[in-house]
């Protein structure tokens, strides 16, 4: 039998894991179609859409335009964008649904830079 005390060690040692900030990085490849500008617009309003979940220490890096090793959605190059963030584990599913969702986006990857 479970005592209640540690029940609730449990709970708060689950809620503890939930709302600490921890760091991330989600590296992000995007469709050739983007020149320079359109490509640092889509990049800030991702982060813009990120800061709505309380995200701190964005930064982010382009890491060119790349020739893919096979094609994907019929596409043989793509720009490579690193982000690096701090957020709370509780938000990664909706970052990743709106990457998702976003047609320009071929492929992403999402680290866990703690561990």
């Amino acid at each position: 039998m479970v005592q209640p005390i540690g029940i609730i060690i449990l709970l708060l040692q689950n809620y503890y894991r939930m709302s600490v900030q921890r760091k991330y990085e989600i590296m992000i490849l995007l469709t050739e179609e983007f020149n320079d500008s359109e490509l640092k617009t889509w990049v800030f309003n991702y982060a813009k859409n990120l800061r709505k979940f309380n995200v701190c220490d964005i930064s982010v890096i382009s890491r060119g335009k790349h020739n893919l090793a096979y094609s994907i959605f019929n596409k043989n190059k793509g720009n490579y964008i690193q982000l690096n963030f701090s957020s709370m584990p509780k938000y990664l599913t909706t970052f990743s649904n709106i990457l998702k969702l976003d047609s320009h986006v071929l492929r992403f990857l999402v680290f866990n830079k703690e561990k």
